[in-house]
């Protein structure tokens, strides 16, 4: 790393602190729906649940700031992936969707590190019910309810996609390691986690087109919801301690893309120049 230019330096120490302070949030989520799928009274609950977690352990309001500024790296590279192409996924159909959902995941990673920085300043968690009032403001939109389904659809999507890379095993395409430490340990990690995930976006879009189709936005539930759904199942509680312990691979992975994944961050200065061209051009 010492050989790159210093902007792509930052942005990949950036980039790395945002994979391993997501990593830590998962781990904290599948935890805690572990311990209450065991039986010892832990709650099965969404990230914001598991800031508040953090927040309740020694230098609890210290630690949550930090995984605030680390969501917020995340957040900056998914949207430097997502526009610049750092990762060149290209401008065919699959790359513009894939670079599409980076958009969305930094929003959604944005509003997560202000909750975050929110919690550790001592001033409670900010933005209400993301999901609920999200849907309830689409649904009062005109089309809003086509939208509502639209976006529940691009979950379910997204859900496929995390399910389709847990099965072809390609997990670990863009992680430093040999083919030796893939498949005996970063491989089945991710595939377990990645699994998780796609299973819990199944779930979550579908509550998001039942809340299109029954025009409610108290039908459009989260991960915390998901989890209850699963508990209620028959075997619910093998069910969610499935899901939770994935959820916590699926936090693992995260730290291990923190130290070895491939992160071809574009040069700050080229950037800056060929913006500085751009506006000359203009002018």
């Amino acid at each position: 790393m010492s050989t790159l230019p210093g902007g792509r330096n930052t942005i990949e120490r950036v980039a790395r602190f945002g994979y391993g302070a997501r990593g830590v949030v998962y781990l904290v989520v599948g935890g805690l729906a572990l311990l209450a799928a065991l039986g010892h009274g832990g709650r099965a609950g969404d990230s914001k649940d598991a800031l508040r977690a953090v927040l309740a352990g020694p230098f609890g309001a210290a630690l949550v700031g930090l995984i605030a500024l680390g969501l917020a790296g995340f957040a900056l590279w998914r949207l430097i992936e997502a526009v610049t192409d750092a990762d060149r996924r290209g401008t065919g159909i699959k790359g513009l969707a894939v670079r599409g959902a980076h958009l969305v995941s930094a929003a959604l990673y944005f509003g997560l590190a202000a909750s975050a920085a929110s919690l550790s300043l001592g001033l409670g968690l900010s933005g209400g019910d993301g999901m609920h009032d999200g849907t309830a403001w689409l649904l009062a939109k005109p089309f809003g309810r086509w939208l509502v389904a639209l976006a529940g659809l691009a979950v379910v999507g997204g859900g496929f996609g995390f399910l389709g890379k847990a099965w072809r095993g390609d997990v670990t395409d863009r992680l430093a390691l040999d083919a030796q430490a893939r498949a005996r340990w970063a491989g089945p990690i991710g595939r377990f986690g990645y699994a998780a995930r796609g299973l819990a976006f199944l779930i979550i879009g579908g509550f998001l087109v039942a809340a299109a189709w029954h025009q409610r936005s108290s039908d459009a539930k989260g991960l915390g919801e998901a989890f209850a759904l699963l508990r209620a199942q028959p075997y619910g509680s093998v069910l969610l301690g499935l899901v939770a312990a994935g959820h916590a691979a699926f936090g693992a992975f995260g730290l291990i893309q923190a130290r070895y994944r491939h992160i071809e961050a574009p040069d700050i200065d080229r950037v800056d120049d060929a913006a500085g061209e751009a506006a000359r051009a203009l002018t």
